[in-house]
């Protein structure tokens, strides 16, 4: 095999795509620097580093699968400039590089709500409508539950951003696309780094991570302990973070990995406000009290016994509200090479996501033990004549979803009051994929694939309620079970070295978890047993342009149609988030990346999303009181997901004489205003913030061995804006019959969180 490696890295780039998939793939792999890529250009660089270092154990015979796949509409970005030299204080910061995603603050520090083109942007916590992977691994878990709370920036290489529907290919819940997450390989490393980054409203990550070789042997360890002030009142926070990536080779055809996550954390969380109260006190200074409470401050009504009757306003502060959480995750693989052509990979995950959440008028306390396992076979060799990459997997992951919620009653620290729901379910999914990529001619490539899985929700859910004279209970069953099949098609052509033509078209599915079925549209605990899954089918066309080294240019053009898509929206403030099937919605825009250095030293980069989501059939019931309305919702826009966003960043990087190493760039990141009711009659506002950077890295002689400093201002003019909004429920005046207006949506709280005002955060890493 490592003869064959050397003949694949010395062949030059069309004959890589003559020789087929697999040399390509190998060839990608192994020196991405020199061959030509297939799928969508990175827009950051592919961030893979330099090549392994002498005695680095043998790798596979080919990739694994996840090692961006022919056929996929993919952005890679990478540490340079993203990672190595900015304040990355969450994955934000570099989800942003890339055309398609769009990020919100979540209910935590580094809680970050991401969505890809516009799927999950309706969300304020966790993420779905994605899968998650960290490399390789599974960090989804069976109920379609992602957080990136566990997600230190400084732990990555690269991450791996794969847009459209992906159900093919991940299966469930993949319905927007997915993530790969991929660590820094020992050989990179390659001894000890430390750091630190430190910064406005308190802000300290103190990080270290090691990584070598040594024989068979290759590891990376990182952790970090990080914490703030937050710039938000009662927003202060500290979470800590191991993760651990080990190789075992003990043979060329044997390979063995070792994955370990563990998350703690703990942040106090301010009350999300209204649209009017962030105009008028979006950071919530002076709201210690509700009595003493400065004007647009948010108060939540906590029931003063706990249990029934009247309530008590309170705000964040008296409230106690919090999140004390913990994640671990435990994953081990092997991959076997049958013969030179043949890997079979087989590959078990522990996840643990234990959860204390005492904010708003509720708290839940439960635990979330899954496990998740994959084995499949990839087979590289001909098909007809032609060469051919085969792939075929078997897959099943298991969810016991153990909570309780308690309402919340004014008292010492975060009190609690009775309890309202004990749910205990189990989720499980069962399926099948394979995938063919066939070279047809020296210049195109085509590739089919399949998925089908199946999907079980069994459980109880029982929930109380009180009153004067006793207390009743009610038990909601459920024993739901869905069958669903994913195909795919893909075609690349590449005319000539400057250009690559793509086309897809391919579905997705996303079934309801267990902890939507039992949450009612009033947003209480209760029975919502009839949602369905959620299917879409894409079409892309894309092209890219390299015609030099130093221009990138890819435009992707994407039409997407809904059937019960899930949509999730909050009643109001304090309540529960419920979801709800639209049943028919269209998603299309375009995707533009491209990078230019256009001088010596000069650089500019560019991801802008064009995305507009409308319902095509959804007819929405509300009521109030006696009354009850309908109102046809098709040709409204889809709220939460904005039609514009761009990040646009031009950088000097000084290479030659006594400054080298020393670079600056300067950003702007802009988003377009949105909607956030389905009627379309608020809009949250858009913003545009201007970031300035400047670093220095430099290689060092002696005990250490190299030295990276930066400073960045962030929000460089100070602009307020509106960093996430939750979607707000329509409602109708309960003596009339007619929808309310914009001014009672605005009014209403529980959806705002402001984003950062300006701030300066600056690090030093040694490398030793």
């Amino acid at each position: 095999m490592p003869s064959l490696r050397r003949r694949i890295l010395a062949t030059p780039p069309l004959a890589l795509l003559a020789a087929g998939p697999l040399a390509l793939s190998a060839a990608q792999a192994q020196n991405a620097g020199e061959t030509v890529t297939l799928e969508e250009l990175s827009v950051a660089g592919d961030g893979r580093g330099p090549g392994p270092a002498a005695g680095t154990p043998l790798r596979a015979a080919a990739p694994t699968p996840l090692d961006r796949p022919v056929g996929e509409v993919v952005t890679s970005i990478g540490r340079e400039g993203v990672i190595d030299n900015r304040a990355a204080t969450t994955v934000a910061d570099i989800l942003r590089n890339s055309p398609g995603v769009t990020v919100r603050q979540g209910n935590g520090p580094r809680d970050v709500v991401v969505s890809i083109r516009g799927n999950n942007a309706r969300a304020t916590g966790v993420s779905r409508n994605m899968v998650v992977l960290e490399d390789g691994f599974p960090v989804t878990q069976a109920d379609g539950s992602s957080r990136f709370d566990l997600t230190d920036p400084r732990a990555y290489n690269r991450i791996d951003v794969f847009r459209g529907p992906q159900s093919p290919f991940f299966g469930n819940f993949a319905t927007g696309g997915a993530l790969n997450f991929v660590t820094r390989r020992g050989a990179e490393i390659n001894g000890i780094e430390a750091g630190v980054d430190a910064g406005s409203f308190g802000y300290l990550n103190t990080y270290t991570t090691i990584g070598g070789v040594s024989g068979p042997f290759e590891y990376s360890l990182f952790a970090s302990d990080t914490r703030g002030n937050g710039f938000i009142s009662h927003n202060s926070f500290d979470t800590q973070t191991v993760n651990f990536l080990g190789t075992y080779t003990p043979t060329p055809d044997n390979r063995f990995t070792l994955k370990i996550i563990n998350n703690t954390l703990f942040t106090l969380l301010p009350g999300r406000t209204s649209l009017n109260q962030f105009a008028v006190n979006p950071f919530q200074r002076g709201c210690l009290t509700a009595a003493n409470a400065a004007p647009g401050c948010t108060t939540f009504n906590l029931l003063a016994n706990g249990r029934f009757g009247a309530t008590v306003p309170v705000t964040a502060d008296q409230g106690a509200f919090l999140r004390d959480d913990r994640r671990t995750l435990v994953g081990a693989r092997w991959e076997h090479d049958l013969d030179a052509f043949t890997t079979w990979r087989t590959q078990l995950v522990f996840d643990d996501r234990n959860i204390n959440q005492p904010f708003y008028t509720t708290s839940t306390r439960g635990d979330f033990p899954g496990f998740n396992f994959l084995t499949d076979v990839t087979r590289r060799g001909d098909l007809f004549g032609l060469p051919a990459t085969g792939y075929v997997a078997l897959a099943y992951n298991t969810l016991d979803s153990l909570s309780r919620t308690y309402n919340r009653v004014l008292g010492a620290g975060p009190a609690l009051g009775a309890l309202i729901a004990d749910q205990d379910t189990v989720q499980a999914n069962l399926g099948g994929r394979a995938r063919a990529e066939v070279q047809l001619s020296d210049r195109v490539i085509a590739v089919a694939g399949i998925s089908a899985e199946t999907t079980t929700i069994t459980g109880r859910n029982t929930t109380f309620t009180y009153s004067a004279a006793g207390s009743t209970r009610a038990i909601a069953d459920v024993d739901r079970s869905f069958l669903n099949v994913a195909p795919e098609l893909a075609l690349l052509y590449r005319p000539s070295e400057a250009w690559q033509i793509r086309g897809r078209v391919a579905t997705g599915y996303s079934t309801p978890s267990a902890a939507n079925l039992f949450v009612t549209p009033a947003g209480v605990p209760g029975s919502n047993l009839q949602l369905r899954t959620q299917e879409n089918l894409g079409f892309d066309l894309g092209v890219d342009w390299t015609p030099t080294e130093t221009l990138r240019l890819s435009v992707t053009g994407f039409y997407e149609f809904f059937r019960n898509e899930l949509i999730t929206q909050s009643p109001g403030a304090g309540l529960l988030n419920f979801t709800f099937n639209a049943p028919a919605s269209e998603h299309r825009g375009v995707e533009v990346g491209a990078t230019w250095a256009f001088a010596p030293g000069w650089s500019a980069t560019a991801a802008y999303t064009y995305d507009d989501q409308l319902y095509t059939r959804y007819v929405e019931q509300l009521s109030a009181g006696a009354r009850t309305a309908r109102f046809d919702r098709a040709g409204n826009r889809i709220p939460g997901v904005p039609a514009n966003q761009l990040l646009a960043r031009v950088g000097y990087e000084h290479t030659t004489g006594p400054l080298a190493g020393l670079g600056a760039y300067v950003e702007t990141v802009f988003q377009d205003d949105f909607f956030i009711d389905n009627a379309n009659l608020l809009r949250a506002p858009g913003y545009s913030l201007v970031n300035l950077n400047l670093h220095y890295a430099t290689d060092l002689v002696g005990y250490a061995k190299r030295l990276n400093l930066f400073v960045e201002v962030r929000n460089l003019f100070d602009r307020t804006y509106v960093a996430s909004a939750q979607n707000l429920a329509n409602s109708i005046s309960a003596a009339t019959g007619l929808q309310n207006g914009a001014a009672v949506l605005a009014n209403t709280n529980g959806s705002v969180f402001a984003g950062a005002p300006r701030n300066v955060v600056g690090g030093m890493r040694l490398s030793f």
